[in-house]
C-alpha cells in the first residue's frame, strides 16, 4: 500500500478548518485551500439575501457552488462539518466600479504636426478601443485589501481620457487564475478633457459634450452604413475606424456607458447626453443626488455612490475661535459635509435601487463609512442590497452572483457580528472557490482587557483527542507544558507501521484568545509527512479539525483530563 494512504488511515489530530468561527492558526490570506470537496457551514445566521436571514442554519458547497442553505439540509457523509455558531455569513461583496489593480496605459506620442484644436482620437482621450484587461494585474496588493474587506468581485474600470476603454468584471480570486468573468462589459466615459493641454479640444465640460455627441452619431452612421453594406449590394464599402467600432456595442445597447460624475452639475450633463443618444446609462461617484432623483429615475439610469466619505475635520472646529465671516463659511462646509454623509439615505428614500463603487476610496473604511451612512438614515438591508443584489444586477451577474441560493457561485463574507455592528469584523471570504482566512482581533471586555488576554484559557495539561477518518474513529493524547510566554508538548497517535503508538513534538504551538494551532511530523514508510493543526479552546474541551494537505480535513474533539490521570 503506499505509505501515504497507510499514513492517512491512521493519522489524526486537530487540524486546519476548526469551527468557522475560530480559525487563527490555518489563516491563510493567500487562499490557497480551494472548495472542491463538499463543506457543511452549520449553526450560523445566514443572510441570503436582503431582508431574509436564517438562524442556526446550514450553508453546503460542493466544488465551489451553492448547494443548499437552510435549516434542514441534508448533509451528505463526505462532507466536512464546520462549526459557526456566532458567525454571520453574506453573499460576498460586489464592487460596482473599482480600479484595484488597474495600472495604467502608455502616453501617446504627440506628432510633429500635432495640432491641439483637432488632435487624433487617441491624443483627445478617446480609445474605446483599450480593454481594462491590458493593464490589469491580479497580484496588485489592492485586491488583497479590498477582498481582506470583504469583496469578492468587481466592475474593474480603466483610468485617463475621455472615453477611456472597455470594463471587465473579474472575481477575487487566486493568482494562478484568469479571475476573469466577462470582458468589454462596459465603455467608461467622464468629464475629462484632451490629455496634456486644457487649450487642446476638448477641453472644458460643454467640449466634452459636444466631442461625445459627435463621436456617438459618427458611430451610428458607421454602425449603419457597416450593416447596409452587408446586406445590400451597390453601396461602397465603409471606411474602418477603430474608434467607431469599438462604440457599436454602445450604439447596439448591448454595453452601457459607465459615465463618471462628481456632483449634480455633471450628473444633469450625462443624463442629458443619454437622453439625446438613448444609451444605456451607470452614474459613477454621484453627489448632490437628491437634487437630480426624478431626472435619474425618468432615465432609468443606474447609480454607483461612492464608499468615500471626507475626514470629520470640519466638524470639530472650534467656532468660538472664529470670526463671524469664518463662522459662517465653515458652517457652510459643515452642512456640505452632512449632505455627503446622507446621499445613500436619499437615494434610499426615493426608492432608487443603487450599488456601491470603490473608487477612490480606501479598503480599511468599508465598514466604518458603512455605519457613518447608516448613521444618517442608510437603512442595513438597504446597504447590504448595494454591496449585494443591487450591483449583481447592475453588472448582468445576477444569474450566479449577489445572493446565497442553491447553484450560484460560493462567493460569501464570513463576519464575526452583524454588518452594521461596530464589532463586525470580516474572518473569512470565500471568492471563486478559494477560502481566504483573517485575523481577527479579540473584543475588549467591559475591563478594557482583551477577551483571552488575561490568561483565561489555558491549554498546559494532558488531553485525550478522538478523530474520524474514512478508516474509522482513532485516538491519542496531547501533553502540552507552558514554558515562559510559550508552550511545548507531545502528541501520540496510532503509528502508521502498526504495533501501538507512535508520538512526535508540537510544533509552533500558537494560542490566540480561544484559538490553538500547532503542526507535527508522522515519518510514515521512510517519508515525512505534516500534518496542521488549529482548534477552538471552550474550558476543558477543544473542537476543530485536522488537516493533511493530500487528503483533506476531518473533525477531530479533545478532553482535557485531570493531571492525576
Amino acid at each position: 500500500m503506499n505509505p501515504k494512504i497507510q499514513a492517512f488511515k491512521y493519522v489524526l489530530v486537530l487540524a486546519l478548518f476548526l469551527s468557522f468561527q475560530n480559525i487563527k492558526a490555518q489563516s491563510d490570506p493567500s487562499g490557497e485551500k480551494r472548495v472542491t470537496g463538499t463543506i457543511a457551514i452549520k449553526n450560523a445566521t445566514i443572510t441570503t439575501t436582503p431582508g431574509k436571514t436564517i438562524t442556526n442554519g446550514t450553508i453546503l458547497i460542493k466544488n465551489g457552488l451553492i448547494e443548499a442553505v437552510g435549516t434542514n439540509v441534508n448533509i451528505p457523509r463526505e462532507a466536512q462539518v464546520i462549526l459557526a455558531d456566532s458567525l454571520f455569513i453574506y453573499p460576498g461583496f460586489i464592487d460596482g466600479a473599482s480600479t484595484a489593480g488597474v495600472g495604467k496605459f502608455a502616453d501617446p506620442e504627440k506628432p510633429s504636426n500635432y495640432n491641439p484644436a483637432n488632435p487624433s482620437d487617441e491624443m483627445a482621450g478617446i480609445t474605446p478601443w483599450r480593454n481594462v484587461m491590458d493593464v490589469y494585474d491580479n497580484k496588485n496588493n489592492q485586491i488583497y485589501d479590498w477582498r481582506k474587506s470583504g469583496f469578492t468581485i468587481a466592475q474593474i474600470v480603466p483610468e485617463g481620457g475621455m472615453i477611456s476603454g472597455k470594463t471587465a468584471v473579474v472575481v477575487f480570486g487566486n493568482q494562478s487564475s484568469t479571475n476573469i468573468l466577462s470582458q468589454n462589459s462596459a465603455l467608461a466615459v467622464r468629464f475629462q478633457g484632451a490629455r496634456g493641454s486644457s487649450r487642446a479640444y476638448p477641453g472644458t465640460p460643454l467640449g466634452i459634450m459636444a466631442k461625445f455627441r459627435d463621436v456617438y452619431k459618427n458611430t451610428e452612421l458607421s454602425s449603419r452604413h457597416s450593416k447596409l453594406f452587408a446586406s445590400n449590394a451597390g453601396l461602397n464599402r465603409p471606411e474602418i475606424n477603430k474608434t467607431y467600432e469599438a462604440l457599436y456595442p454602445v450604439v447596439d445597447k448591448n454595453i452601457p456607458v459607465l459615465f463618471e460624475v462628481s456632483d449634480d452639475i455633471e450628473i444633469r450633463r450625462a443624463l442629458s447626453l443619454q437622453k439625446e443618444n438613448g444609451f444605456r446609462l451607470i452614474l459613477v461617484g454621484v453627489s448632490n443626488v437628491e437634487k437630480v432623483t426624478n431626472e435619474i429615475k425618468a432615465a432609468n439610469a443606474n447609480v454607483l455612490l461612492s464608499l468615500k466619505l471626507p475626514d470629520d475635520k470640519v466638524t470639530k472646529a472650534k467656532m468660538e475661535e472664529l470670526s463671524e465671516e469664518m463662522q459662517a463659511r465653515t458652517k457652510r462646509i459643515q452642512d456640505a459635509y452632512h449632505n455627503i454623509l446622507k446621499q445613500a439615505s436619499f437615494l434610499e428614500e426615493a426608492g432608487i435601487p443603487f450599488g456601491f463603487t470603490s473608487m477612490g476610496a480606501k479598503s480599511g473604511d468599508t465598514f466604518k463609512n458603512l455605519r457613518v451612512m447608516a448613521e444618517n438614515g442608510l437603512t442595513e438591508n438597504t446597504a447590504l442590497a448595494a454591496l449585494t443584489i443591487n450591483n449583481a444586477n447592475i453588472l448582468g451577474i445576477q444569474k450566479f452572483a449577489g445572493t446565497l441560493e442553491k447553484g450560484k457561485l460560493a462567493n460569501m463574507v464570513i463576519l464575526t457580528a452583524p454588518l452594521l455592528d461596530e464589532e463586525a469584523q470580516v474572518k473569512h471570504v470565500v471568492a471563486d472557490g478559494f477560502m481566504y482566512d483573517y485575523e481577527v482581533k479579540a473584543k475588549k471586555n467591559g475591563s478594557g482587557e482583551k477577551n483571552g488576554s488575561n490568561g483565561s484559557v489555558a491549554i498546559d495539561g494532558f488531553w485525550e483527542y478522538t478523530s474520524d477518518t474514512p478508516a474509522g474513529s482513532s485516538s491519542g493524547t496531547l501533553e502540552i507544558k507552558k514554558e515562559g510566554d510559550s508552550y511545548k508538548g507531545t502528541i501520540t497517535y496510532d503509528n502508521p507501521a502498526g504495533g501501538g503508538q507512535a508520538s512526535s513534538e508540537m510544533k509552533n504551538i500558537s494560542l490566540s484568545g480561544t484559538n490553538l494551532s500547532f503542526s507535527f511530523d508522522v515519518a510514515a514508510g521512510g517519508m515525512s509527512l505534516v500534518v496542521n493543526v488549529s482548534g477552538e479552546v471552550s474550558g476543558d474541551q477543544i473542537s476543530g479539525n485536522l488537516s493533511l494537505s493530500e487528503f483533506g480535513s476531518f473533525p477531530m474533539n479533545a478532553t482535557k483530563k485531570p493531571k492525576s490521570f
